[in-house]
């Protein structure tokens, strides 16, 4: 005749079992997170694409290139964001001429009552356009710290290559901006006491109707 464990027992080994699996999880988002940056540079270093830690252009060549006027570009601005941040362009599209230095503002808010930090990756469509969207300034060279409930604005001075191939009449650039250091240990303090509201609805016995 097999003993069956007391439900006492089952109870805790069911709490234990899971506060294991959600310190797991936690850990394995907190590493990703903090780990995205640093692949992200280390694929930049390799292929040379969408380098965060340098400008495209110094500010004196991009004064002396050429404006090519009989040209119009039309680049369109877009924001995306990982956790409680606050990021859009403070203007959706504007036309420039190829060789033209612009400047445009993006506003990022933290939404918490803590400081964070945050880092933004730009993007591009399409690819082609991407070695020909020259960098002079912008937010996403370094980390941004961000104080509890701070807003800021952030400028992006860039300039299109002349050189950018004729077919191209719109680009698109685009950023993610995500939090650096958000707290793994919160996740598991959050999720203990579910774990034992769970543990402590097994044990009570139901009453009958």
């Amino acid at each position: 005749m097999s003993t069956r464990p007391p439900p006492a027992e089952t109870d805790r080994s069911f709490n234990r079992s899971m506060l294991v699996k959600l310190f797991v999880v936690a850990v394995m988002m907190f590493g990703f997170g903090f780990a995205l940056v640093p692949m992200y540079r280390a694929i930049c270093q390799i292929t040379g694409v969408n380098n965060l830690v340098q400008r495209d252009v110094s500010v004196r060549e991009a004064k002396n290139a050429q404006i090519d006027t009989s040209r119009t570009i039309s680049i369109e601005f877009d924001a995306n964001s990982r956790g409680l941040l606050g990021f859009k362009p403070e203007q959706r599209s504007l036309d420039v001429h190829p060789g033209e230095v612009t400047t445009v503002m993006y506003d990022v808010s933290n939404e918490q009552s803590r400081t964070i930090r945050a880092q933004a990756i730009p993007s591009y469509a399409p690819k082609q356009a991407t070695e020909y969207f020259r960098k002079i300034e912008c937010f996403c060279f370094t980390q941004q710290t961000l104080n509890a409930n701070e807003t800021k604005r952030m400028p992006v001075v860039f300039v299109v290559d002349p050189k950018l191939p004729k077919d191209v009449k719109t680009i698109t650039l685009s950023y993610t901006f995500f939090e650096l250091n958000a707290p793994a240990a919160a996740s598991v303090d959050d999720a203990a006491p579910k774990a034992n509201a769970v543990t402590h609805a097994a044990a009570t016995p139901t009453k009958p109707a």
